[in-house]
């Protein structure tokens, strides 16, 4: 690589080996089919789902945060941001790209792509072709011999099955970071790792019983997108245009990481633009319709925030409900943070969100490339925002600016 006349320093190369690390993620969120094999999410020959504009200038309004007062520019500067989307009753208040970031742009999702995975479960179920309750080697007779026998569906999009899995981010042994030597992520160093991520999935035990406490484990939704892949009779990446990213009318094609096999990395490989993740915010605000057209089950919607006793519980007795109010849960691959108001994001290492408060009809996305994968800080910060982003907007429609 040149830089005019000159070579570009080793140690500024985006590699496979550092472009999840900054300072490389700072472009290379931006251009991950320049490192990754991808497939692309096509978004068809349909109509777009057109958004209408009532743009407002929101840098100077504020809102606390734990012990921090922000105003929403000065946290959008400090929360390494790359685009920030605000859309209240349907329309865009606040569109704003940084780090070079245009509005054709896709983006890394990482976990933020659970919530879709999660979304095209619920419309093959809405379909009949699904069933959430169904045991895995019913679905896929492969998975008869592994870890996974027992398991089912619904445990799967609830992250409540008994598999053992690391996912320390800081840990280059812990398992989240192994298995992506499998997806291509990075290097492959360890040559004992299965080629493919379907032979992977059979290397993994079980530390307890299907069915108990709420543990986030990644891979989890990997084999989810085999299940999706058996029902829907077709490629992952297909799947997806064809039950929702069609349907929903995203305005560009999306697209997904693969395996070295065609496989998807269905957990974090997913990159959209700014805009249709904001399309699909929406349809969770709107109960999984887009105008009058279902694209999503209303049923799967309701039950994503309304969840399950036993779901809540389960969510209550783990280590990842702290900071979380009485009665959150984690529902079909959304963090339900509030059931009642309701409030619920998507979110992925890095500074990934997707933020939906039903009560203030605002949906709020957000694309950044911190320097670290979590940061509860900044994480907090952005739902707060949400929020008093939303309270203020709502306060103004209801004296008359709409």
């Amino acid at each position: 690589m040149m830089e005019g006349s000159q070579p570009i320093p080793s140690d500024r190369l985006v590699t496979l080996a550092n472009w999840q690390e900054p300072p490389s993620n700072r472009w290379s969120f931006q251009h991950v089919r320049e490192i990754v094999p991808t497939a692309l999410i096509r978004r068809g020959r349909g109509p777009q789902w057109l958004l209408e504009r009532d743009e407002r200038d929101l840098d100077k309004l504020t809102f606390t945060s734990g012990e921090t007062r922000w105003s929403v520019e000065d946290f959008l500067e400090a929360s390494e941001t790359d685009g920030f989307l605000v859309l209240h009753r349907g329309r865009i208040v606040v569109e704003k790209y940084f780090n070079n970031m245009t509005e054709d742009c896709s983006h890394l999702l990482q976990s933020v792509s659970k919530s879709i995975t999660g979304a095209v479960a619920g419309c093959l179920v809405g379909r009949g072709v699904l069933d959430a309750n169904a045991r895995l080697e019913a679905l896929i007779p492969e998975l008869g011999e592994t870890s996974f026998r027992g398991a089912t569906v619904q445990q799967l999009l609830d992250m409540r099955t008994g598999t053992r899995f690391n996912e320390d981010y800081d840990d280059p042994e812990a398992d989240v970071r192994l298995f992506e030597q499998v997806y291509q992520w990075r290097p492959r160093i360890d040559a004992s790792l299965p080629e493919d991520a379907l032979s992977y999935f059979a290397t993994l035990s079980n530390d307890e019983a299907h069915g108990g406490e709420f543990r986030y484990r990644s891979i989890l939704t990997n084999v989810l997108a085999w299940v999706i892949e058996r029902a829907g009779d077709a490629r992952f990446h297909e799947v997806v245009a064809r039950e929702l990213w069609g349907p929903m009318g995203a305005e560009f094609d999306a697209e997904v990481t693969l395996d070295g096999r065609g496989n998807a990395m269905a957990d974090g490989g997913l990159s959209t633009t700014l805009r249709d993740l904001g399309r699909f915010g929406l349809l969770q605000l709107n109960g999984g319709k887009r105008g009058h057209d279902e694209v999503i089950p209303s049923s799967w919607v309701n039950d994503t925030i309304r969840g399950t006793s036993d779901g809540r519980a389960a969510f209550a007795r783990s280590a990842a409900s702290r900071g979380f109010p009485t009665g959150a849960h984690y529902r079909n691959y959304w963090w339900v943070y509030d059931p009642h108001a309701p409030l619920l994001f998507g979110a992925g290492i890095y500074g990934q969100n997707l933020f939906v408060h039903a009560p203030t009809q605002t949906v709020v996305a957000k694309f950044s490339t911190w320097p670290t994968p979590l940061d509860e800080a900044k994480q907090s910060a952005a739902r707060d925002a949400t929020v008093a982003i939303g309270t203020f907007l709502e306060a103004q429609h209801a004296s008359g600016r709409s």
